[in-house]
């Protein structure tokens, strides 16, 4: 559609670090090759001090995995014993995927996402499910903080407040670590005191590293056996595993990724906001929701086909449809170029 190779293509579809990889992920990934000729660490001992390390856990309490499908895959097989798991939509497609492999209840909370967070709703299973026979033994609960597809920030307390209310809670976290220590509302910190909390992060957004896929699970350790010995063996390669280790180790791209992204979401913010038509949300991460008069494919198309940029349509998320697109946070060139097209389009294009 485009007419042109795939990788030429000015992509705001993925939500991806324009600044990774760190040249000493780079590196660690090159002096791993000669690891090819052996397998992986089974238990993967090096990489779970690592991880541990970072967040200061012990390394029972840490699992790596072939990205964020896998760990969900073995969380849909956890939540099947449950009567039903809550998720607040539009949320991550991926966990509908892992609960319906794993023949678990999924039910979608609606959210109008330029609404309050429901957290009264939440806090009462009985409410969600209109019945007062609702226990909070028999469900569980998936969040994603920061929340994609919107960008919002849900508050740590709040979040604490509703673990009594469920068996199990799922926290994503693949976007926590683009907020400063400062800023981030992580329970990583918390969950040493809640075994019913499992936490997922993830290493490829932050890092530019989709390619490698790799992610981590963080919690109670007799859940993350039970994972263990139900899942294939080696799930992450040598190369991934080095370079997650390297990853966490660098502290300087992490500090220059944090200086760099709330002038550069802002001004796109700000860009977006002042043409007619476009009406993005406020977000705390390296994505921004966009509100549209004009359908969001016929945007991805006059983009795609004229611009050779590629948007994220929201037709995936039921709850947004065609109202809306995602766009990542990429440099300020390339963000300018992204505005100046779409400023050419809205002015041609007329509200269907």
């Amino acid at each position: 559609m485009a007419g042109c190779p795939a990788f030429s293509l000015l992509d705001f579809s993925a939500s991806i670090n324009p600044l990774g990889p760190p040249a000493s992920v780079l590196a660690a990934i090159e002096s791993a090759l000669p690891a090819l000729r052996h397998y992986p660490d089974p238990q993967y001992i090096h990489l779970r001090q690592a991880i541990a390390d970072h967040h200061q856990l012990s390394m029972d309490w840490v699992l790596p995995g072939n990205g964020s499908a896998e760990l969900l895959t073995l969380a849909g097989r956890t939540f099947a014993s449950l009567d039903c798991t809550y998720v607040v939509g539009p949320a991550f497609g991926d966990y509908g995927r892992s609960w319906r492999g794993a023949g678990a209840e999924l039910k979608t909370i609606p959210w109008q996402v330029d609404q309050p967070w429901p957290w009264r709703k939440l806090r009462s299973p009985s409410e969600i499910a209109n019945t007062s026979a609702v226990q909070s033994s028999h469900h569980g609960l998936i969040l994603n903080n920061p929340h994609n597809p919107s960008g919002t920030l849900l508050a740590r307390e709040e979040i604490l407040a509703l673990l009594p209310h469920y068996q199990w809670v799922l926290l994503d976290e693949a976007f926590m670590d683009f907020l400063p220590p400062g800023e981030e509302q992580s329970l990583v910190g918390d969950l040493e005191k809640h075994p019913n909390l499992i936490i997922l992060r993830s290493l490829t957004k932050f890092y530019r590293l989709p390619g490698l896929r790799l992610g981590y699970a963080l919690a109670h350790p007799d859940l993350l056996a039970q994972w263990q010995a139900w899942r294939d063996p080696w799930p992450v390669n040598v190369l991934a595993e080095a370079a997650a280790i390297a990853s966490l180790e660098a502290e300087e791209f992490r500090q220059l990724v944090w200086q760099w992204l709330p002038p550069a979401r802002s001004a796109l913010q700000q860009d977006l906001a002042s043409l007619p038509g476009l009406f993005p949300l406020p977000s705390q991460t390296n994505f921004l929701l966009v509100k549209t008069t004009i359908p969001a494919p016929e945007l991805q198309e006059e983009l795609l086909t004229k611009c050779q940029i590629l948007i994220r349509d929201c037709l995936s998320f039921p709850e947004l449809g065609e109202d809306f697109f995602r766009v990542a946070v990429r440099t300020m060139a390339d963000n300018q170029k992204l505005t100046q097209a779409l400023a050419t389009i809205m002015a041609t294009a007329a509200p269907s």
